[in-house]
């Protein structure tokens, strides 16, 4: 199970933090990060995956490939940020995360203005 090797790898990343938070509580950031890199690492093969079926299911549903193409870049967006953000109220950088998150949010509502758009099409056409 890979649930049971994130656990393990987040628990040992938590007592290695505690101790150097003791010792060198600077180094404490960086354990922090190598331990969700490794993460995220981890986790690609299932998101490969993900993928590779939702692109499967849009062929054989005949769905436009550059909305799903846009879908999976706005999820991996959301990902990443929310990754960046841990990382930074982790550091205590709250402000820096707010600033990331709302910059994330623009970003991902200014990508779904293609979809939004097409789906206000869609409805048009179908009222009288």
């Amino acid at each position: 199970m890979e649930v049971i090797k994130i656990i393990g790898i987040a628990l040992i990343a938590l007592i290695i933090i505690i101790i150097l938070k003791q010792y060198r509580p600077e180094f404490a950031i960086y354990i922090s990060l190598l331990t969700g890199v490794l993460i995220l690492i981890l986790v690609m093969d299932k998101l490969t995956g993900i993928v590779n079926l939702l692109q499967s299911i849009s062929t054989k549903a005949s769905i436009n490939s550059t909305f799903l193409t846009l879908l999976i870049k706005i999820t991996g967006i959301a990902i990443l940020s929310e990754f960046a953000v841990s990382i930074c109220k982790d550091s205590g950088e709250g402000a820096i995360a707010s600033k990331i998150e709302i910059g994330s949010k623009i970003i991902i509502i200014s990508m779904s203005i293609p979809i939004i758009s097409s789906l206000l099409e869609v409805i048009l056409k179908i009222l009288p």
